[in-house]
This record gives C-alpha cells, sequence and structure tokens, in this order.
C-alpha cells in the first residue's frame, strides 16, 4: 500500500519539522528516516524532499549549513529555527484537529485504530 499523493503533501512539512525538532540533520538522513518512520509507506525522492526544505528555509523554519565530517563528503545540514519550532507547535494542534475528527467517523471498539475498517452494516 503506498500512500496517497495528497495525505503525502499534507504531512510532508509536519513530518520534516518534527524530524529536525530531535536534531540536525541532513537530506538522505531526513530521506532515510522518513522510510523508516513510515515501514516504507512513505517513498520520499530526493526531488521531493529539498523543494521543501528550501520552501521551509525560505519561511524562517528552518536554517542550514555546509559541513564536512573527518573523511566524509561535504553536507548540508538542516536546523530547525524559533520560528520552526513555532510552525510545529501549530502543525501539531491542526493534526491533532484532524485526527479527532476521523476518530468520532471512524469508530472502533477500544482505542482508536485506523487500520480497523468496520464491515459493511456495522459502521
Amino acid at each position: 500500500m503506498r500512500v496517497a499523493k495528497d495525505l503525502v503533501a499534507a504531512s510532508a512539512t509536519p513530518i520534516v519539522l518534527g524530524i529536525l525538532a530531535d536534531g540536525d540533520s541532513y537530506g538522505y538522513a531526513i530521506l532515510q528516516r522518513i522510510n523508516e518512520l513510515s515501514g516504507g509507506e512513505l517513498d520520499w525522492t530526493e526531488g521531493f524532499l529539498y523543494p521543501l526544505l528550501h520552501r521551509l528555509e525560505r519561511l524562517g523554519h528552518v536554517e542550514s549549513d555546509w559541513r564536512t565530517a573527518t573523511g566524509e563528503r561535504r553536507r548540508k545540514y538542516y536546523r530547525l529555527t524559533e520560528q520552526g519550532l513555532a510552525e510545529l507547535a501549530e502543525q501539531r494542534r491542526q493534526w491533532a484537529t484532524v485526527v479527532e475528527a476521523l476518530k468520532q467517523v471512524w469508530p472502533s471498539v477500544g482505542d482508536f485504530n485506523p487500520l480497523i475498517i468496520p464491515r459493511e452494516g456495522t459502521a
């Protein structure tokens, strides 16, 4: 199963901001983290990630600098700014609203589990 493009686009900013809230990172490592977090279901490409990082930088949510580790090639690292932390908090608030609405239209026994799909006539 692949995640629909609309959901990928909607979730891109909060995912990247959330990853950078854990610490500075560079493009390839961010892509690997996204793949890891989604169990391989979010298969982002560099062509998707880098324009997003550049947009977040233009908006002041992230900053970047070039670094070289001993024996490695130069990499552009991204870090969250104070403005980026505020945007992450706002994104979390908005997504919490969406999740609460989904819980109400996707009722299930016990805790909400989006993988449980009610059978016809039981919803």
